[in-house]
């Protein structure tokens, strides 16, 4: 795919701070005047918005996991075609909460679904687009549903079906999350989610750094604003 744009995906477990993480980056991106998307998985274009939440709300459950996979996957396809594609054509950059690897973890690992079916349905679905750098927010699963249950708390909302699972299960995809990581090294980085967020968010702009310095516009860019 021809394209001028910078992909980041952040995936993580529940209560990792992804949230926080991709608005504090999109914000110093913002400052140096680059062309910043924010988006997120399941959602980020109507289409797919609507399918999270069928989704997220457990309406989707019944029909088992390969149907959730498929649900996933059909959002995903209409994200990257209306939102993400158009936005890396244009050279922005591409700030993603939650990408082809939740899948691969979430349905696959802890859905139990096999990973020859999984990986058809990203092919499909991506389309040729994959991230040029997945930042992945590891914290102790326990530590993680804590924060998740305190913002749901504060926000005055009940957990989402995943929130409710068991903690096992957390502990399961967070080994599936840096598995990833370990067997494809070059797209993924793992950043230590247990420390503030300050830590946090200076070791993903050194990360996201690296990256747009061989792009001469963003470089200037980045330069002009120090």
């Amino acid at each position: 795919m021809s394209r001028s744009g910078l992909f980041i995906s952040f995936e993580g477990g529940e209560g990792a701070g992804k949230s926080t993480q991709i608005r504090r980056l999109a914000e110093t991106l913002g400052a140096r005047g680059l062309d910043v998307v924010v988006t997120r998985e399941p959602g980020g274009s109507p289409g797919a918005e609507a399918v999270r939440h069928v989704l997220l709300n457990g309406a989707a459950e019944a029909y088992g996991t390969r149907m959730e996979a498929l649900l996933f996957a059909a959002a995903r396809s209409d994200h990257v075609e209306q939102v993400i594609r158009p936005a890396l054509e244009r050279g922005a950059v591409v700030l993603c909460d939650r990408f082809m690897d939740s899948s691969r973890v979430y349905q696959g690992v802890t859905g139990n679904l096999a990973p020859d079916f999984i990986e058809a349905l990203q092919r499909v679905a991506v389309n040729g687009v994959v991230p040029d750098r997945t930042i992945i927010l590891d914290i102790p699963a326990e530590q993680g549903l804590e924060r998740a249950r305190s913002r749901g708390q504060a926000a005055a909302e009940g957990p989402d079906r995943y929130e409710k699972e068991r903690l096992e299960t957390h502990e399961k995809r967070r080994d599936a999350f840096l598995d990833i990581a370990i067997r494809e090294p070059e797209r993924c980085r793992v950043v230590n989610a247990a420390r503030n967020a300050d830590q946090i968010a200076a070791e993903i702009e050194k990360l996201v750094d690296v990256l747009l310095k061989p792009k001469g516009g963003s470089r200037r860019a980045a330069d002009s604003n120090r």
